[in-house]
């Protein structure tokens, strides 16, 4: 087996005092790669009349107006099949990727595309590995995205995919398996389903995204199952943006990214420890961006972390300012809803509440109807072929929703 050097997985700028600068020279190059290659970014610019060649540092970012994710379906729409951000032929790119909400997802041809790999090394995941992927492989870029990190690592993955629980827990122990990457969610219904049995669950480490990871779900996976368990944050559009060190002090911000947390309102940079918007830029030479935000609200923190590195952290998941909401590892859009309930005759208004039992994540969808009442199994039968994700959909009598009620609501306490 070819050795991995470490060194490939923890830059200079992570551990020494460099940061400031580095991010300064990606800032730049950024915007000089982007306004080059990317159509968006130089109608973005040209409408700011922001002249890329002024822009030496992340601060010169700030005037620099913000593109919503939340933008993106009407913006490919508009200039299929993605608006005008990619800097290569279509030909170039490995796959292409059909994301929740309308959004396409491009894959470059380079290793490691959305650089996962510094988060699974991080995480102590190392060449020879054996790694159970349960992020889907379907459409969705989740599964090939941790996928191409493992093997960058060196591991060797058994790519699981979603559900098929019991049949997973067989592979896993038949081939091997000591880690796993996937959601909290179904890495606890992985270890329940283990532990019906004598045998136990084969786990020993896990790389958890895609959905939130409850404090008592990570004391009950370390403590109760002995399972060390680490995050990442990250995008289908942007990468991984941040992960947890052993000290699992909040989210390093990866070294091939400049982030910055901004105020949804204004665009103002937020002070150290403010909630704001994660806003990224990067120059990944396929898909650039500049000043993209995500509708995650985070905050940063800078002090001192006892591994090493001096990169500044996120403090974890906040919340969302933007209309998707994240289920089960799925995006789901109220634009989406809207489209499936509307052909549903007699469906007057809706609103889908995300919460949670305690362990799985719960979509409920409330209809109102002018007349007779629609047939919920087939409501939700067509939610599901819409969203990936299973809902429960209740009829209620009509102004039981309120007039002015957001389509889409997050009731999940995270924290």
């Amino acid at each position: 087996m070819a050795f991995v050097s470490e060194r490939v997985f923890w830059s200079a700028a992570e551990t020494h005092h460099e940061w400031d600068h580095s991010q300064d020279r990606l800032a730049a190059h950024a915007i000089r790669y982007g306004y080059a290659h990317s159509p968006e970014i130089r109608r973005r610019l040209d409408a700011a009349g922001i002249d890329p060649g002024t822009i030496e540092t992340v601060a010169d970012l700030s005037d620099i107006p913000v593109l919503a994710k939340d933008d993106l379906p009407d913006l490919q729409a508009s200039d299929p099949p993605f608006g005008g951000m990619l800097a290569v032929p279509v030909a170039e790119l490995r796959r292409i990727y059909a994301s929740p909400g309308g959004i396409s997802d491009p894959e470059g041809r380079e290793e490691d595309f959305w650089r996962m790999a510094p988060a699974l090394w991080a995480a102590g995941f190392r060449p020879g590995h054996v790694v159970l992927n349960t992020l889907s492989y379907h459409l969705t870029p989740g599964g090939h995205m941790l996928d191409a990190g493992l093997r960058a690592v060196g591991c060797v993955v058994v790519p699981g995919g979603v559900g098929e629980s019991v049949q997973q827990v067989a592979v896993a122990r038949r081939t091997g398996v000591t880690g796993y990457v996937g959601t909290p969610q179904f890495l606890e219904t992985l270890v329940e389903r283990a532990t019906e049995t004598d045998d136990g669950h084969p786990f020993e480490r896990a790389l958890v995204t895609g959905g939130p990871l409850f404090p008592a779900v990570r004391a009950r996976l370390e403590n109760e199952c002995g399972i060390e368990v680490f995050q990442a944050y990250g995008t289908a559009d942007a990468g991984i943006l941040g992960y947890e060190c052993e000290t699992r002090q909040g989210w390093h911000v990866s070294p091939r990214v400049v982030l910055d947390i901004v105020e949804p309102s204004t665009g103002r940079s937020c002070e150290e420890g403010e909630t704001g918007e994660v806003v990224v830029t990067n120059a990944n030479y396929a898909y650039p961006l500049v000043r993209f935000g995500t509708g995650d609200l985070s905050a940063f923190d800078h002090s001192p972390c006892a591994c090493g590195r001096t990169t500044p952290r996120l403090v974890g998941f906040l919340g969302r300012v933007g209309e998707g909401v994240k289920v089960r590892g799925m995006f789901v859009h109220p634009r989406q809803l809207g489209a499936v309930l509307s052909r549903e005759a007699g469906v007057e208004r809706f609103q889908g509440i995300v919460s949670t039992d305690g362990r799985d994540d719960v979509l409920t969808i409330l209809v109102e109807s002018a007349g007779e009442e629609p047939d919920t199994e087939e409501l939700a039968r067509a939610v599901r072929e819409s969203t990936k994700v299973r809902a429960i959909v209740e009829a209620v009598p009509a102004g039981t929703i309120a007039g002015d009620a957001r389509p889409l609501v997050d009731d999940r306490a995270l924290s």
